[in-house]
């Protein structure tokens, strides 16, 4: 698709939003958005974090003919799951709990104007239909309401992630999704346009030197090169940052190749940004600790089914035979991890040797829960000699969690 938009007309648009660069990748995506502005088409921008997708928001607004009127700029991410739609469309009086007032959502006090939805992928699925319903016939329904309300409003949307992957997940809307996707706009990375990588840190370096009223920070030719071969993970906002710290902390203000390296972070993965749950970001929620415990209290139950074996007569059985009795052949039942509950199972055993009958030999062990998570708590307080943080990190869940369980269990420190 050939975008016709002059030079001159890019520049002034470059210099009136204050973005920099010169690239082919950023001048057609820009050009993209100065065409389609003057329509009332939805527009999805994606592209990494950190690119500056909501500048492009701006831009389609700015130069479209509702220009005059709101535009807000909205982070899905950003608002608890309980209460975006009645952030996005409004409620009536009592419709939940701490409703004492009616309230107008954006949908309806932006009216005529453009909303900028970023991190669209996070938005709840519920209220993804609501959203639907809106780009498609301009109607919304306020929480806890009954009465169908007319908006006029440009919808522009955003995200970091790969929708159509959402799509396929059952984590985004296939309907939405291509409703959104009438003009995709992709914000080219910092790494795909390294022409601009310098004339950025210039920018921005100037622009800091104004700041912290000193003198504005040069590189040296090998430095520039660094710069330019630097991944840049974080895009534009990561350079700011890098430029700042640099412009704060050097001593010199001439920047070799050594000394801008102390400030660049390599990482392995070039992945946009994704805000992950708790439990992802390095802390196993308690439903997945409670499966470890299980899984090791099987291992113990094997470990003595096998001593159990060994010594009822069963020792010359074929190694075949006694695999078979680990995975709960026809010697014994394998019990289903999720079928195990506190209470006391005995495991019975059988054997009859040839020479004489022998009565059933019964062996017990506690599959209580609680208590296996108590001895383990336990073991790495002593292990870290009383230091939670790390007794935490070492059990998969958080301070907060391993805090809770030492005073429901009355765990003496």
């Amino acid at each position: 698709m050939e975008i016709i938009t002059n030079n001159t007309e890019l520049t002034g648009i470059k210099q009136r939003f204050g973005i920099i660069g010169n690239s082919p990748s950023l001048n057609y995506a820009l050009g993209l958005a100065v065409r389609v502005a003057s329509t009332d088409l939805t527009v999805l921008i994606t592209g990494e974090s950190g690119v500056g997708k909501e500048i492009f928001s701006k831009v389609i607004h700015a130069m479209s003919p509702r220009k005059h009127n709101p535009f807000i700029a909205i982070n899905c991410g950003a608002i608890p799951e309980g209460t975006i739609d009645s952030e996005l469309f409004g409620h009536e009086k009592g419709a939940f709990t701490g409703a004492i007032d009616s309230r107008k959502g954006y949908f309806e006090t932006v009216s005529g104007g453009t909303i900028f939805l970023d991190e669209i992928g996070e938005m709840p699925l519920n209220t993804q239909a609501r959203l639907l319903r809106v780009l498609e016939t301009g109607e919304f329904i306020k929480v806890g309401s009954s009465k169908v309300q007319k908006t006029d409003v440009r919808v522009i949307a955003a995200t970091n992630v790969d929708l159509a992957d959402f799509v396929a997940r059952g984590k985004f809307r296939e309907d939405l999704y291509y409703r959104l996707n009438t003009v995709p706009i992709k914000v080219p990375s910092l790494r795909e346009r390294k022409e601009d990588i310098y004339l950025l840190f210039r920018k921005f370096a100037v622009d800091f030197a104004e700041k912290y009223r000193t003198t504005p920070i040069r590189l040296t030719p090998d430095a520039v090169e660094v710069l330019k071969e630097y991944a840049w993970p974080g895009n534009v906002r990561e350079l700011k940052n890098v430029t700042e710290q640099i412009s704060v902390l050097s001593v010199s203000k001439e920047i070799d190749a050594g000394e801008l390296k102390k400030y660049l972070h390599p990482v392995k993965s070039n992945l946009p940004a994704i805000r992950l749950p708790e439990s992802d970001a390095g802390y196993m929620s308690e439903r997945e600790i409670l499966y470890k415990l299980l899984f090791e209290m099987r291992k113990d139950l094997n470990d003595v089914k096998s001593f159990v074996l060994r010594n009822t007569g069963f020792s010359d059985i074929p190694k075949s035979e006694e695999a078979k009795f680990q995975a709960g052949g026809e010697f014994g039942a394998a019990i289903p991890t999720a079928a195990v509950s506190d209470a006391q199972v005995p495991l019975v055993i059988r054997a009859e040797p040839a020479e004489e009958s022998q009565e059933a030999q019964e062996v017990e062990e506690s599959l209580s829960i609680a208590e296996k998570e108590k001895e383990l708590i336990i073991k790495a307080l002593k292990k870290h000699k009383g230091r939670r943080k790390d007794a935490a990190r070492d059990l998969g869940i958080s301070e907060r969690t391993l805090y809770r369980k030492i005073k429901e269990y009355g765990i003496q420190e």
